[in-house]
């Protein structure tokens, strides 16, 4: 029955868990359950059983974003697998990949079984975003989106739940929990694969590669969220566990409450972008995390205490839900056949920067941990002021506050 192939209206006869909406809230809460699990228990299996420091810590997350900067080749392996196939395939790779990641508790081990994952990681992330545009109006993007991004919150609320509750009380390790929730990941994908038709989308999407100078300003944002965003990822969590002594149940904790507030507020951060437009949103966004990450940097520069950290966490966190606005902006201003394309063109573009920052950080790190924070503030302010250019309508010859001043310039097609 997969192999089915139907438009998105002969999709609307089918039982709803077998729609396409579905199939996207499914690999959304799919996703989360392995990557969050993964997340919350890195610093301190790397830290207890590999003995990573910074500088290791920076290169185990140089290589596991090597294959995001890799993400353009989506669109050499989309010549020859459907996207949607593809997508489930990359998240049954991250779901196996995670569940045997505690047999690897060395440095090559775990640098190995980390770019397994992220391969999966970030191909699934590329061609979801694709499907994701494709596949949603574009007038309910912002709602909808909200409510994926609540569905992920929620499955990671799960996942960290059970750590948190179980983890002294049933006296679980390291193997016992990557295994349950990595096995979980790979058999929701390949319940998916066996269980869906495919999905058409209403436009054919162009099998090479897309840039267009009309999309700079998008590109110029998905290279500054990339930077910023590494920043976050790999230190925020690091200084919990390093500076503060975050045991495996508190860094837990810590990210429970991260996903419950984002879970309860995505839906509410969809409709305002809906209400208020990308703009408001991004400078939002992005206003936020430069105060925040000038306050992670005090944290060391005043030495400011526990809940003082974990505080900024959560409030971090909260900005960074709102970064589908991103997403809504270049829907809006796309052509639809560019959709498939610059999905994997962005990620990878996302990703420039974390190839090379966190190695280099790493080393800053060890000396001077406030600086690192100080430079991710600089980076938030240098969105904020990208965002400045996003037009309150945004659509194809509006696609900045420049537009109109210097034309429409739609750029070869590569």
């Amino acid at each position: 029955m997969w192999r089915r192939t139907l438009s998105l209206a002969e999709a609307q006869t089918l039982p709803y868990w077998r729609r396409p909406i579905f199939l996207l809230f499914l690999i959304a809460a799919a996703q989360p359950i392995a990557f969050s699990t993964w997340s919350a228990l890195l610093n301190n299996f790397v830290i207890e059983k590999a003995g990573f420091t910074g500088v290791e810590i920076g290169w185990l997350h140089t290589v596991r974003e090597v294959p995001g900067f890799l993400s353009v080749g989506v669109i050499l392996l989309v010549l020859v697998i459907r996207e949607q196939v593809l997508a489930l395939v990359a998240l049954f790779l991250l779901g196996a990949a995670t569940a045997v990641t505690a047999f690897f508790p060395s440095y090559s081990g775990i640098l190995w079984v980390t770019l397994l994952s992220s391969l999966g990681f970030h191909y699934f992330e590329a061609v979801n975003q694709s499907l994701q545009l494709q596949w949603i109006d574009k007038a309910q993007a912002p709602r909808v989106l909200g409510w994926i991004t609540s569905i992920g919150a929620a499955a990671s609320l799960v996942a960290y739940g059970l750590i948190v509750l179980t983890w002294k009380s049933l006296g679980l390790d390291y193997s016992t929990v990557y295994l349950a929730s990595g096995g979980a990941t790979a058999l929701i994908a390949l319940f998916c694969l066996v269980a869906y038709p495919q999905f058409d989308g209403p436009h054919r999407q162009h099998r090479h590669m897309v840039l267009r100078r009309r999309y700079w300003l998008f590109y110029l944002l998905q290279l500054m969220a990339g930077a910023r965003r590494q920043i976050f990822v790999v230190f925020a969590a690091f200084m919990m566990v390093e500076k503060y002594h975050f045991a495996v149940d508190q860094i837990t904790a810590l990210f429970l409450i991260n996903f419950l507030a984002n879970m309860l507020l995505a839906p509410f951060l969809g409709r305002f972008i809906g209400r208020f437009g990308e703009q408001k949103s991004l400078l939002l966004e992005h206003g936020g995390l430069f105060f925040v990450f000038l306050a992670y940097g005090g944290l060391y520069w005043f030495d400011w205490g526990l809940w003082v950290a974990a505080g900024l966490y959560v409030i971090d966190h909260l900005f960074f839900a709102m970064s589908f606005a991103q997403k809504t902006y270049f829907q809006k201003i796309a052509d639809p056949q560019d959709i498939g394309p610059t999905a994997a063109v962005a990620f990878t573009i996302n990703h420039i920067a974390a190839v090379f920052l966190p190695a280099l950080l790493g080393y800053l790190w060890v000396t001077a941990p406030g600086s690192v924070f100080g430079l991710a503030s600089g980076m938030a302010l240098t969105s904020f002021l990208l965002s400045l250019l996003v037009p309150r309508h945004p659509e194809r010859g509006n696609e900045t506050r420049l537009s109109g001043r210097f034309g429409v310039a739609t750029g070869p097609v590569l």
